[in-house]
């Protein structure tokens, strides 16, 4: 089978290309890099099965014959992270929802099964839980920057059952609960490459807000299975599922595992939103994903489990550690 992933250089999409790849699919890679990087894929350069064309999700006249030439599609180029969010909210606006538009029809044109990746982050302000399919969007005012990238992505979604619901196309759509695991960047304001980065270097680990808000993270290899899954499933089209590990933890906890994990003697310091982001900033307390939903139609449960999440974090950016010293080593002349 031959797959289009988009944004296929990037921390999911690299780990999802890593998995089609070995099952003996022909995949193609459309990134424009702004995210994504090439070192997360450079392993896979030989495999002849792999194709890779750097451009964006948003130029038709790229995406167009791709999409065509592909048997299905995985749409996960996206602006990501809060801080990219609030730096850039006109890329992240125009991105979103201009690249998913551009695939959507594309996809209709060609009759394409499609799987969008979407984001906890469009059930906004709702912290109870854990947060169903079908549950209420709490959404904060247009004046905060912080909810431009849940109403891109609501937007995304609603246009994708929108070609299901009038044009029949098979679109699935995955909303994901904070996927963590090797390769993801600490650039974009990713909690737990963070601490990691920090406990690493012996500085301060720094927890935005009151450290008291709760969050799930479920590993990168669990998440691709349950892409794949649902992409692969008769019945999946024209739903919407929950993808994230139901077992939540405490930022500040979450800090303190990071610290005692890495043996670190940093120190754990709490930033007011506000210095971190800005005035205004707003958050949720708490979310938690219902996995019921993919449970049932595909039997999907998370499998890996937040020490052995974070192990597996540690243990890529000690290993990065290592590698850039050897290069400086070998730059500069040393032993």
């Amino acid at each position: 089978m031959h797959i289009l992933v988009t944004g296929g250089a990037g921390f999911i999409g690299s780990h999802l290309t890593e998995a089609l790849l070995a099952r003996g699919d022909r995949v193609t890679i459309l990134d424009n890099l702004s995210t994504g990087e090439a070192r997360n894929i450079e392993h896979l350069f030989d495999n002849p099965n792999l194709e890779f064309v750097e451009g964006s999700v948003t130029d038709a006249g790229v995406t167009d014959p791709l999409v065509g030439g592909a048997d299905q599609v995985y749409h996960l180029a996206a602006a990501v992270g809060v801080k990219l969010v609030m730096e850039k909210p006109v890329e992240t606006i125009e991105t979103n929802v201009g690249g998913t538009e551009v695939v959507l029809k594309a996809a209709h044109r060609h009759q394409k099964k499609l799987l969008i990746a979407s984001t906890s982050e469009v059930y906004g302000k709702n912290s109870t839980g854990p947060l169903k399919e079908d549950d209420d969007r709490v959404m904060g005012s247009v004046m905060k920057h912080r909810w431009a990238y849940a109403n891109t992505k609501t937007l995304d979604e609603f246009l994708a059952l929108a070609y299901w619901n009038e044009y029949q196309l098979p679109v699935v759509i995955v909303r994901l609960f904070n996927t963590v695991g090797p390769r993801q960047s600490a650039a974009y304001g990713m909690v737990i490459p963070n601490f990691v980065e920090s406990a690493l270097a012996g500085a301060p680990i720094r927890v935005f807000g009151d450290g008291a808000q709760r969050r799930c993270f479920g590993h990168i290899s669990d998440v691709v299975r349950g892409l794949a899954g649902l992409m692969d499933h008769p019945d999946a089209p024209g739903q919407v599922f929950n993808i994230g590990n139901p077992v939540e933890i405490g930022i500040e906890e979450l800090a303190h595992r990071v610290k005692e994990m890495t043996g670190s003697d940093s120190e754990i310091q709490i930033i007011p939103y506000e210095q971190a982001y800005g005035q205004g900033f707003e958050d949720m307390k708490r979310r938690v994903p219902d996995t019921t939903k993919i449970k049932n139609i595909i039997g999907w449960e998370a499998q890996i489990q937040l020490d052995e999440i974070l192990r597996s974090v540690i243990d890529h950016a000690i290993g990065l550690r290592e590698e850039n010293k050897l290069k400086a080593a070998g730059s500069s002349g040393g032993p």
